[in-house]
């Protein structure tokens, strides 16, 4: 078991401990955190719409009909304006937060807020469809679909939707760097010192507005001339990855990534799904448009992570009801509480999890166990799919069922048993391990009061 540690430590703690702290992740994972409150706003709204699914009573259906149904397009507006333009959302934080990076790492004189909107300018520039007519550019028009480039999906902009993510990201990315080469090389506007600096610094941010675009526009003009553009050019690699991501060997990899970290030590679900977010979200918009993808919305919390990382709820339960051990019930009875809310770090570290060779194994084989339930029984239609962004420290079962009240009142039955029983086969791969090391912590408190 050290060698197992010492090769987790070498070839995956030290690479993943590196990616965590490259700036274009940082600031990707601090977008996905900046957009919680509006993805699970949005989300809220559109459970409302779909009450009568999961709960197909008459007087349900009555009042709904009745009441909240006739108002439904003015509500609405709170998920076309969340999930709807969460690009833009990305856009703007990542922007903000990579060249905010900069700004305090390396003491460089760029603004934040100009990075922020840099960034979403160049997203803008990718939105717009042109094609080559009559050997002249011209605005691409679709008769109910695409107006003067600009193309409708659902209730807001195509291109502004979960949809443009992986644009938005790399446009932010890409556009800070310009930002940056231009004030490093001293291609601003300098102003005369007696201008008041707010104005002196709007200026400053002329060049690289003005470079951004002319880079911009000849990369867009040339795949344009191909009949393609830069948007669609993105989205090929990145419709790769989420086919991978989407996969059951992809989420076998995912949590068996998430939980290696976790034993040497690494929040791994701070690094990996910090990554991995943005495809459950763009994955998430799909299936309220039909699609019908398990990996989605609040997949991880609802089925894989029940009672937090290592599906920990049962082996909680069972420790401050069953151990024999001291320690480990008062651990267990410690940490109910935050357990149905899916926080687990008191188990964590005061069994403790990380490096122990005794319960390494079940800690990472638990939740691959419960993901893989999870995963099936959606595929297999026996679980609703995920429609609706739930809080993560939602309690268990729960999460599952309103997540996937758009699959009407089976879909969302058959969420919610299905998260109990991953539950329940994650508490059966602990509970050999967990009773070998509760015998043994018995032995050595006996030992000790001997």
């Amino acid at each position: 078991m050290n060698k197992l540690f010492e090769f987790l430590e070498k070839y995956l703690m030290g690479p993943m401990g590196k990616v965590s702290t490259y700036r274009p992740v940082r600031a990707i994972v601090a977008a996905g955190i900046a957009s919680i409150p509006f993805t699970i706003v949005g989300s809220m709204f559109l459970v409302l719409s779909i009450v009568p699914l999961a709960f197909p009573l008459e007087f349900i259906k009555d009042l709904w009909a009745n009441s909240f149904d006739k108002i439904q397009p003015l509500y609405l507006q709170a998920y076309n304006c969340t999930m709807g333009i969460l690009s833009l959302y990305f856009s703007i934080v990542i922007g903000y937060e990579y060249t905010k990076i900069y700004a305090e790492e390396q003491e460089e004189n760029v603004d934040p807020v100009y990075g922020a909107l840099l960034s979403v300018f160049a997203f803008f520039l990718t939105i717009p469809q042109l094609v080559v007519s009559k050997g002249a550019f011209d605005y691409l028009n679709v008769d109910g679909e695409t107006i003067n480039g600009w193309t409708i999906g659902g209730n807001s902009l195509d291109r502004l939707s979960t949809s443009g993510m992986f644009t938005a990201i790399l446009m932010a990315i890409l556009v800070v760097q310009l930002y940056r080469l231009c004030i490093n090389r001293n291609w601003v506007v300098k102003m005369p010192e007696a201008v008041p600096e707010g104005v002196s610094r709007s200026f400053s941010a002329l060049i690289p507005a003005g470079f951004v675009a002319f880079v911009l526009l000849i990369i867009d003009g040339i795949f344009i001339a191909f009949g393609t553009d830069i948007y669609n050019v993105i989205a090929i690699p990145f419709a790769f990855v989420r086919n991978i991501t989407n996969s059951w060997i992809g989420i076998v990899i995912i949590y068996l990534l998430v939980h290696a970290l976790w034993i040497v030590g690494i929040h791994g679900a701070n690094i990996v799904m910090g990554l991995v977010n943005p495809i459950l979200l763009t994955n998430m918009a799909e299936n309220v448009k039909g699609a019908n993808i398990a990996f989605a919305g609040e997949f991880t919390n609802a089925y894989v992570t029940i009672g937090g990382s290592g599906a920990t709820l049962l082996l909680c339960f069972w420790l401050a009801f069953m151990a024999k051990s001291a320690q480990l019930k008062v651990l267990g009875r410690a940490a109910m509480g935050p357990a149905i809310f899916n926080i687990n770090e008191p188990l964590i570290f005061g069994i403790p999890i990380v490096y122990n060779p005794i319960l390494a194994l079940p800690f990472i084989l638990a939740p691959i166990a419960s993901a893989s339930v999870g995963y099936w029984s959606i595929r297999l239609g026996l679980a609703g799919i995920a429609t609706a962004q739930t809080p993560w420290p939602t309690p268990i079962g729960l999460g599952a069922y309103i997540g996937a009240a758009g699959s009407g009142l089976a879909g969302s039955i058959g969420a919610f048993v299905t998260a109990v029983v991953c539950a329940i086969v994650a508490f059966i791969i602990w509970y050999p391990f967990i009773k070998m090391y509760d015998n043994k912590l018995l032995a050595e408190e006996g030992a000790a009061e001997a």
